[in-house]
C-alpha cells in the first residue's frame, strides 16, 4: 500500500516514514502543500497523511482542492491543533480522519488500517476482472476459465493490483512508475515496459482472456482480448 506523507518538519517526517516503512507501507514524502496536491493528482496513492501547517498550501486547502478535483484517496489529517473548530474544518475540507499531535504510533497505524479498509480497492484480499481473480495476500493470480494459477513477483503483483483497481482506465507510464517505484524514485520508463512484459507472460501462462493493451502515446489498459 502506497502512502503519501506530507509533513514539513524534517524530524517528524523522518520518524513517521521510518515507522510506516517498518510496517511495510511504501512511503513518498512531500515537504509542502503544493507538492502534496500535485502528488495526489497522480492518482497512485492508497492513503494520504497530511500535516495541517505546511508551506505553500496548508493541509486543509490541499484536502479541499483534492476533493474538488474528484480525488477520493482517503486522507488522515495531522496537526498540533486540538480545538474542535480545527477538527471540524479538517473534516469539512474533505479529510476522512483527524489525529492530533502528539500521538501514539499504535493509534496512527490503527487509523491507517481503518482508512485502508474503507478504500474500495482494498476491502479484502481478493480482486477480480473478467475471468481472473487476484489474491493479493498470497500474490497468486488464477484464471477461472482454465483453473490455472501462478505466483506473481512483487512488481507484477503491484501492477495488477493497481490495474484491477482502475478497471476501464488507461494507466500512463508515469502513473505506473510512481505507483511501483515511488514518486522520488528515478526508475526509467523502460523498467515499466520490462515488468509489463513479465506480467503479460503470467496472464498468458494462466490462459486468461484478459490482456494488457498498450495504447499508443498514452499507456496501458487492462481489457478483454476479444473487445
Amino acid at each position: 500500500m502506497r502512502v503519501l506523507l506530507a509533513e514539513d518538519e524534517k524530524r517528524m517526517a523522518a520518524a513517521l516514514a521510518a515507522l510506516l516503512k517498518q510496517e511495510k507501507y511504501d512511503v513518498d514524502h512531500m515537504e509542502d502543500g503544493i507538492s502534496a496536491l500535485a502528488a495526489l493528482e497522480s492518482g497512485v496513492y492508497d492513503i494520504a497523511v497530511l500535516d495541517v501547517m505546511m508551506p505553500g498550501m496548508n493541509g486543509f486547502e490541499v484536502a479541499r482542492r483534492a476533493r474538488g478535483k474528484g480525488i477520493r484517496t482517503p486522507i488522515l489529517m495531522l496537526t498540533a491543533k486540538s480545538q474542535l473548530d480545527d477538527k471540524v474544518t479538517g473534516l469539512d475540507s474533505g479529510a476522512d480522519d483527524y489525529l492530533t499531535k502528539p500521538f501514539q504510533s499504535k493509534e496512527l497505524l490503527a487509523r491507517l488500517r481503518a482508512l485502508g479498509r474503507r478504500n474500495a480497492g482494498f476491502q479484502d484480499n481478493s480482486l477480480s476482472y473478467g475471468d481472473l481473480s487476484l489474491d493479493t495476500s498470497k500474490a497468486v493470480l488464477t484464471c477461472q476459465t482454465t483453473g490455472q494459477s501462478v505466483r506473481l513477483g512483487e512488481k507484477e503483483l503491484r501492477i495488477l493490483e493497481y490495474m484491477f483497481g482502475n478497471k476501464g482506465q488507461i494507466m500512463t507510464r508515469e502513473q505506473l512508475a510512481v505507483k511501483i517505484w515511488g514518486f522520488e524514485n528515478e526508475a526509467e520508463y523502460n523498467n515499466v515496459e520490462v515488468y509489463m512484459s513479465f506480467t503479460r507472460k503470467k496472464l498468458a501462462f494462466v490462459g486468461s482472456r484478459v490482456g494488457i493493451k498498450a495504447v499508443r502515446g498514452l499507456g496501458y489498459e487492462l481489457r478483454m482480448k476479444d473487445v
